[in-house]
């Protein structure tokens, strides 16, 4: 898959994920998602605090 493509239509399945039966997973499954639910965030918080950086710094550019 063309990761272009992943950024075009973001798949937020935070819905999906909440409806699962989680009753039918294993212990190690759940802590095999955990851990990926774990990253996804600390790649969310940093995506996130990338871009208030940078705008900050536009801020300070077209500040008068």
């Amino acid at each position: 898959m063309d990761p272009e493509e992943l950024n075009e239509n973001p798949d937020m399945t935070l819905g999906y994920l909440a409806k699962q039966d989680l009753y039918s997973l294993s212990v190690d499954d759940l802590d095999e998602r955990i851990a990926a639910l774990k990253a996804e965030i600390v790649r969310c918080e940093a995506a996130k605090n990338e871009r208030g950086s940078s705008k900050s710094e536009a801020e300070k550019l077209f500040k008068f």
